[in-house]
């Protein structure tokens, strides 16, 4: 699986103008990319990768979906999976890859965006030495794209091995002897359990996140979920916003699986000095290597477009801004807890994609509107 997708040539002109251009080339921009062909969209997506899935790729050796295959699709497209199988980070990768090349989407590899300016009614989005110019904008980048360490990091002795958890491949590349282990969510979980087989681990958990099992009386956990219609709990309801507040869940293992693998479980890390570390109960521990599960933060200093950020955070409703124009997708809860998933991101694409429309639709009549003179009717 080694094809690149087509790109269309009027694609690769950054002079011309284009009624989309979508950021991002990875799950978010394609389910959009999709529906952008269907409606004879002229548009093209920037990944800022050499390829599609790299994102994918770069992660952990072990790293797999909790959502089996048949939750795990695009639109037009079922995950070539068998039932009831995890995907491992690769396939995912290549089913990203084939997708695109399938349906014919224009990509744009190697374009990282560095910024996005509104002159007029456009849009000029910069990548490199090409700029490009739109009617309108989605960015489909993710909700996090920048590692987090904590203050910590900072005061341990130079000897002490850091690692944040984008930086961790497997075992074999961590060296020998104990490692802690910092931040309670998935990633955290599952790399302190990977670690446990070979060495002593720590794992430091400052907040106690909800666990569910992966299967539940038979039936994988998101069998019951979209059942129950979990997932599309949206954040128009009371219930959206209570699991909207309370975050995210673990999937698949819990502290007592960690304890049985031979984890110790700490509480919050709250101090680090040379190889000493100290948590929230008093304890302290003699460290030589530390992981950072602590996860990611957004970064949209490259959007330079007034009223679209809030204190850092995108200012929209479900995805639309205040800004003609210009849309998000692929947050966290944009809309529903599914917002932001690979099988799940379809629903927030389409209803995205309905707005690109009509904004498509509104724009030239706008144009002719403010061209003619005050009174003359409407034929």
């Amino acid at each position: 699986m080694n094809d690149q997708p087509e790109v269309a040539a009027h694609d690769l002109t950054p002079q011309g103008l284009l009624d989309v251009v979508v950021v991002g080339g990875g799950q978010a921009g394609l389910a959009m990319a999709w529906h952008l062909r269907r409606q004879g969209m002229r548009f093209t997506v920037l990944e800022a990768g050499p390829e599609l899935g790299h994102v994918w790729r770069a992660r952990w050796d072990s790293l797999k979906l909790f959502t089996p295959a048949q939750y795990s699709s695009l639109p037009g497209m079922p995950f070539p999976a068998p039932t009831d199988t995890y995907p491992i980070k690769e396939a995912v990768a290549d089913y990203l890859r084939v997708y695109a090349t399938a349906f014919h989407l224009p990509v744009t590899l190697n374009a990282r965006v560095t910024d996005l300016h509104r002159v007029g009614n456009t849009f000029e989005v910069r990548a490199g030495d090409a700029v490009y110019r739109a009617r309108q904008v989605v960015v489909a980048t993710g909700p996090f794209q920048i590692p987090f360490t904590p203050p910590p990091a900072q005061t341990l002795d130079p000897s002490v091995t850091q690692l944040h958890s984008a930086a961790y491949r497997n075992p074999q590349a961590v060296p020998d002897g104990p490692v802690l282990v910092v931040g309670g969510g998935n990633s955290g979980f599952q790399i302190a359990e990977e670690l446990a087989a070979s060495r002593q681990v720590d794992l430091s958990i400052g907040v106690r996140v909800p666990t569910l099992p992966q299967r539940l009386l038979g039936r994988d956990l998101f069998w019951w979920l979209t059942r129950l219609r979990f997932l599309r709990v949206n954040t128009t309801t009371r219930l959206g916003r209570r699991l909207r507040a309370r975050g995210e869940f673990i999937i698949g293992s819990n502290r007592r699986r960690l304890r049985r693998a031979g984890v110790r479980l700490r509480p919050r890390l709250i101090d680090a000095e040379g190889h000493l570390a100290r948590f929230a109960d008093g304890g302290t521990l003699d460290i030589r290597t530390v992981i950072w599960a602590t996860g990611f933060r957004s970064d949209y200093s490259w959007i330079h477009v007034p009223g679209v950020l809030t204190d850092g955070r995108v200012a929209h409703r479900r995805g639309v801004t205040e800004v003609p124009g210009l849309y998000f997708l692929g947050l966290s809860w944009q809309h529903s807890r599914g917002s932001a998933l690979l099988g799940f991101v379809h629903d927030d694409a389409a209803y995205l994609a309905d707005r690109v429309a009509a904004g498509r639709h509104a724009a030239p009549a706008a144009k002719a509107e403010a061209g003619r003179p005050s009174g003359t009717a409407v034929q």
